[in-house]
């Protein structure tokens, strides 16, 4: 993971670069793509931070990085997965109904959340009835 970070860094000064480019053509009265640009960097660098404590907090090296690895190193258990489920195309459509209001009429929003909160609803409790009752 050391790499990674590293990656992450060698993106701050660039974008700062950017940022003090951007601010000094615009003559420091624009102040959106400033703010836009200095706030990615911050990111940028935060990610990267976080990145290289995680990495140091690790065990040697992980599989990924062995050069003479193999993929079944790594395998494991990535969670639990719904084998079908419909719920999340119609939370899908309900949020679709609610951006649509956004830029529509706000009425639409008010429609769009009733289906949004049923859709969530549906989606949390999946697993309480049915074939895959848990």
């Amino acid at each position: 993971m050391k790499v990674e970070g590293k990656l992450f860094w060698y993106l701050v000064p660039p974008l700062v670069l950017f940022f003090l480019v951007y601010s000094f053509w615009t003559g420091w009265n624009e102040w959106v793509g400033a703010i836009g640009l200095a706030l990615s960097a911050a990111m940028v660098a935060m990610i990267g931070w976080y990145i290289g404590v995680t990495a140091k907090t690790l065990p040697g090296q992980r599989p990924e990085d062995d050069r003479y690895g193999h993929i079944d190193q790594i395998s494991g258990h990535y969670g639990h997965f719904a084998p079908y489920s419909w719920w999340p195309l119609w939370l899908a459509l309900a949020g679709a109904v609610v951006f649509l209001g956004v830029a529509m009429g706000w009425w639409i929003v008010y429609i769009g959340s009733v289906f949004l909160v049923f859709a969530v609803i549906g989606w949390v409790y999946e697993y309480f009835s049915g074939a895959h009752h848990v």
